[in-house]
Formats: structure tokens, sequence, C-alpha cells
């Protein structure tokens, strides 16, 4: 019998904007061609700023931290970025995981449905993160926004956020290589990266006015200064803007992540009916079990609480509720930063020398990055159709058995390597996470880790494809520039 949920969300299939999958799958090429339009549509979407808004270039941004993992541009059509899709599937997430929604895997149709509540509690998340990003002044006060300023801009974000739910259903029903959340949000990050290393802009610095991007400063500082020495020294060091060694860190953590993106184990697998003695296949299982979602799913839920924490505190002022969620102060250049409560130990240090001087809060954030990663990782088994039970029905569907083990049995293998390498994927996760921040990689940990991990799925699912079409790898690669 399907839970009371498909009675309720089944009505709602037909009414919610949908994309109608291929009758087969597109050749490489062309889904080449589909992903390169999405992106572009989301590039000039960011570019477009907001219609009727005051308050351009204000400083006073609470999630500016988490707007490159959210693929979200200040000001502009893309201001919500992918976190109503992502909350939306975290909620849903919990909801599985709580049993309060009983979904069958092997149904297509509760699958489906599934998918339809995702878009459903989006678009809801979309219309009301509109209204309170208006509302609670983040444009500016409503009293001189004007009413009918504020209605269209609360329209503005929420048709942005319809268009980003039909760009990523368009990608995840077989047009592209994957969902457009790991294309938005890979295209965020390499180009805030490249932007913080080449950048021309000049800003200005206690030391005068220097380049932004570290590359260009470096070479500034050496043509322009007479002593080479103190001028090396500053482009390695300093501290208000991205510097040499911040682009050498993002360097190494690109190379630890790739190194641990390798690691997995393969279980040896064969086909019931073929012969003694024939080989078989494997069945890999990476430590990295469910790739970067659980802290996507992070992000997504601690910049949902620094942005409720700020407005709460900016309109209600300090009281006890406030100092609780968490307490607000204002860098010199007018930036905010959380400097007590519950989102200021969910916050990562600025500096070694903070973590100095409040270990309390260095080990209260490893401690929540850590088993915040675990837990997500672990419970999104259930959610995904990826947990022990789901793997070995879809190997007896296959006809495969696990050497040494019948198909009745598959699970136990099973059951020993799939929880483990999810609980302990999602703890590395978050531990490199960390070690990319102190490290002061360009682009945050999070990013850099979100960026690798999507780019390397990409680049597999691209060459498992162009296999199966029966060509070259490198045949692949190449025709997709022809």
């Amino acid at each position: 019998m399907p839970g009371a949920w498909v009675e309720i969300v089944r009505p709602l299939k037909g009414l919610l904007p949908s994309v109608e999958a291929p009758p087969k799958s597109p050749p490489v090429k062309e889904k080449a061609f589909w992903v390169f339009g999405t992106l572009l549509v989301f590039l000039v979407a960011s570019q477009i700023p907001l219609y009727g808004i005051r308050k351009f270039g204000s400083s006073d941004d609470p999630i500016s931290f988490y707007r490159v993992m959210l693929a979200s541009n200040r000001n502009s059509l893309m201001e919500l970025g992918i976190s109503p899709l992502v909350t939306s599937g975290m909620i849903i997430q919990m909801l599985v995981g709580a049993k309060m929604i009983q979904v069958d895997n092997k149904k297509p149709e509760e699958q489906e449905l599934m998918k339809v509540a995702e878009k459903f509690v989006g678009l809801i998340i979309t219309l009301g993160q509109a209204v309170a990003y208006t509302l609670f002044g983040m444009y500016g006060p409503v009293s001189e926004l004007g009413v009918g300023n504020a209605f269209v801009i609360i329209t503005q974000l929420f048709f942005s956020g319809v268009l980003v739910l039909m760009l990523d259903d368009l990608l995840s029903k077989g047009y592209g290589f994957g969902s457009a959340i790991s294309l938005f949000i890979s295209c965020n990050i390499c180009e805030n990266i490249f932007w913080q290393t080449f950048s021309y802009r000049v800003i200005d610095t206690p030391a005068g006015p220097q380049y932004e991007g570290a590359v260009i400063a470096l070479f500034y500082l050496l043509v322009t200064r007479s002593d080479k020495i103190p001028a090396l020294k500053e482009a390695f060091y300093r501290t208000d803007a991205a510097n040499i060694t911040n682009l050498l860190a993002t360097i190494i953590v690109f190379c630890v992540i790739i190194y641990f993106q390798g690691f997995r184990i393969d279980l040896p697998v064969k086909n019931e009916q073929i012969r003694k003695g024939m080989r078989g296949g494997s069945y890999p299982i990476k430590l990295f079990y469910t790739s970067n979602i659980p802290i996507i799913l992070q992000s997504a839920l601690v910049s949902n609480v620094f942005m409720a924490s700020q407005m709460m505190y900016s309109r209600m002022g300090p009281n006890v509720l406030t100092n609780l969620l968490g307490r607000w102060a204002k860098t010199p250049t007018g930036f905010p930063i959380p400097v007590g409560g519950l989102v200021y130990y969910m916050s990562a240090p600025r500096s070694l020398e903070e973590v100095m001087r409040d270990p309390i809060h260095a080990m209260a954030y490893i401690l929540f990055v850590l088993s915040s990663c675990a837990f997500l990782s672990y419970s999104w088994l259930s959610v995904s159709g990826s947990s022990p039970k789901d793997v070995a029905e879809n190997l007896r569907a296959q006809k495969l058995v696990i050497v040494g083990h019948r198909a009745n049995s598959n699970i136990i293998p099973l059951r020993r390597y799939i929880p483990t390498a999810a609980a302990f994927g999602g703890l590395c996760i978050g531990a490199l996470t960390i070690f990319a921040d102190f490290m002061g990689a360009i682009g945050s940990g999070t990013g850099i880790l979100l960026a690798v991990g999507n780019i390397l799925q990409s680049i597999e699912t691209i060459m498992r494809e162009q296999a199966d079409e029966g060509g070259s790898i490198t045949a692949g690669f190449l025709s997709l520039l022809n």
C-alpha cells in the first residue's frame, strides 16, 4: 500500500512545470550542447541585477562565505542560487529518514513522486526566501523600496528560482551528465578561484592600492618596488586579499582531494549464469561513497541558519532568543560576522590567531563539521537508493553475485562496507574541508572539495557514456570540441 503522501502529491504532478525526458539517451556531443546552454543561461542570469533594489554593493551580507557553494550572486537574478533546491532535498531526506514518508525504491512511480514533492517544497521555499529577503531589509527598508518595488523584487526572485528548478530538471532528465546543482556549484567556485588569482581590479589596502588577483599583485609588487624581499613577503602574506600562500594552499588541497578520490574497495562480482573459471567484474565502493552530498546539505543548512540569525538580530536587536541563536557585529569594512551564540560556533575561525585565542570555538567548529557531514552522509543512503539493501537488489536484478556468496547473501559484505564507507567518507569530507579552511585555500575548503568532486564525477560520466557509445575516450573528448 502506498503511503498517504503519494495521494497528496499525485495531483500536483500535472500542475508543476517539468521537462519531458528524451525518448532515448542523447549522444555525448548533444548532451554537451545542452550543458553549455544551461551554463550560459545561469551565467547570464548571475549578471542581471534585480530591478527595483536600492542597496547595490552593500556589505551587509551574512552568507557571503556560502554564496560560492550555493551558486548565488548578490543582488542578481541568481540571488537565491540553488539554496531552495538543496534545502527542499534536505527536508525530504529528513522526512524519509524519520520514516514520516515511506518510499519504495522498487516502484518507479513513488521515486518520481518523491521528486515532484521535492520540486513542490522547493517552490514554497523559493517564495518564502524571496519574501524574507525583501521584507527583512536585504535590499533596503520596504518603506524606502515601496510596495510596488517590493512585489517586483519578490516576483523576480521567485521566477528565477523556478528557472533554476527547470534547468536542474532538464539536465537530470537525461539531457546532461548529471544534476545542474553540481554544474552551477563547480562553475561558481572555479570562477571565484580564477578571479582571486588573476583579477586586475584595483582595491584599497593599508599598504596602498593593489591588484586583487594574487598572481597579478605578485608581478606588480616585484616590478614597482625597489626592495624585492619585502615585496615578495607582502605578495606571499598580505591579509587584505588573496596571496600567493593561499594560491599554493589551494593547489595542495586540490592534489590531496584528487588523491583521496581514488580510495576504493572493489568487490569481485560474477554473473550467476557464466561458467566456472570465466572472469567477472567488480563493484567499486569508494571512500566518498555518497560523493559531495554531505557538504552540499551542510552548506545549505548553515547558510539558512546564518541568514535567519542575522535577520532576527538586525530586526529584534539583542534579547534572549537572538543572543542564543547568534550575536552579530561588523568589521571595520562593514562586513557582518558572528561573535557569539550558536552560529558563532558553527562558523570557521578566520585565522590561526583566532584559533589560539579561542580554542573552544575551533573545537566546536571541528566537531560540528565532522559530525554533521558523517550523519548526513550516512542518512543519505536510505534516501538515494544506495543502501546495502538497494544495492543487493540491483545486483540480484542483473543476476550478479559477489564472489564467495549466493544471491540471497549478497547483502552481507555490502552491509560490512557501505555504511562504513558512507559514514567514514563523510567524516573525511568534513576533515578535508577543515584542513583547507585552516590552510587558507582560495574559495574555501568546502568549495574546492565540491569543485574537484563534481569535475571528476563529470569526467567519469562522460568517459563511461562515450565507452557505451562504442568510441574511444580520447575521440569522445575531441568530438566535444568539433
